[in-house]
């Protein structure tokens, strides 16, 4: 097993270096963007611009930003958030984008794992056909095109919430206020994670379920109920609660567009507003965010097999 991780490990940490690579070489291949005139910003960024060796050729640029990035120097904003320090300002955002994506799979998850289950339990039946059809419709329908239909039926037409989020200055992170502004996007990243995992869940449980071992555990004298709570769920599970973890995990990476259109101060939207107006040095952090991100939730899954079962050992013959 511990073989097996350091492996997974070192793979990670090579595909990380393969894509910061490729973003660096690509970005440095654009034009640089002009500094505004900002006073004494100015000479801020043209003096961190100097010491990341913008002038010198791109491997020595290349070599400096991994000594400035291993220090956790990621430069500073040139076109936003002008000569301000990039880790602060992603700092800063990162609490909007977990608590939107924590409200989101904290709701999703338990829906997700009821319907799965009621839907293992109909198998075949009229229930299992209908939340079939409505989660291969969820899954096939970008979030983006849900986030439109929540702005339009519940905040314009119904008017139970704001359409965008409220801003910073109006309300705290953790407020009633805040919250209500955030269902709208809360909702909307719900119905991936409901579909998602109702689709899972259904498939394992009604595998486990035609099992020869439960047909032995009722011969046994188990009720029905008995034989699916003590063996099929238990059993279910193990390749379920993986898919659950991957998902905590991955609540840092949040959602570019849903962010986008809501509005919400996250990740996210720093990092689509850093395409927008060309500040590379927020869009090489934000790359390596979600790269980490990314890499980090797929090894959590991959391992928490072998936890969450002891007889799995991952990586042996």
């Amino acid at each position: 097993m511990l073989k097996y991780v350091l492996k997974r490990i070192g793979l990670m940490v090579f595909t990380f270096l393969i894509i910061v690579t490729i973003c660096f070489i690509l970005v440095k291949l654009l034009p640089l963007p002009a500094i505004k005139e900002l006073g004494k910003d100015t000479q801020t960024i043209l003096r961190k611009r100097e010491a990341m060796g913008y002038n010198k050729p791109i491997m020595v640029q290349y070599w400096r930003y991994w000594t400035h990035l291993i220090k956790g120097d990621m430069g500073v904003g040139e076109q936003m958030y002008a000569a301000l320090n990039v880790w602060d300002v992603m700092m800063q955002k990162i609490p909007y984008t977990i608590v939107v994506n924590l409200y989101s799979i904290l709701i999703a998850i338990p829906l997700g794992l009821i319907l799965g289950i009621f839907a293992a339990l109909k198998k075949n039946k009229w229930q299992d056909h209908l939340l079939s059809t409505l989660v291969m419709v969820f899954i096939s329908v970008p979030s983006y095109v849900y986030a439109f239909l929540v702005q339009y039926l519940l905040c314009y037409k119904a008017g139970w919430f704001p359409m965008l989020v409220a801003p910073e200055s109006e309300a705290t992170l953790f407020s009633w206020k805040m919250f209500v502004s955030m269902c709208p996007a809360i909702i909307s990243l719900g119905f991936g994670t409901v579909a998602g995992l109702t689709r899972f869940t259904r498939a394992e449980l009604a595998e486990v379920l035609t099992g020869d071992y439960l047909l032995l555990a009722r011969t046994k004298g188990l009720t029905r109920n008995q034989a699916i709570i003590r063996h099929a769920l238990r059993n279910a599970m193990v390749p379920i609660v993986p898919m659950i973890l991957s998902q905590f995990v991955g609540i840092l990476g949040g959602s570019l567009i849903i962010e986008q259109i809501f509005s919400i101060p996250g990740i996210g939207k720093l990092y689509i507003t850093s395409i927008q107006v060309r500040d590379y040095n927020f869009f090489m952090a934000d790359t390596v965010f979600y790269t980490l991100i990314g890499l980090a939730s797929g090894l959590v899954m991959d391992l928490s097999y072998g936890f969450i079962d002891p007889r799995i050992r991952m990586g042996e013959r």
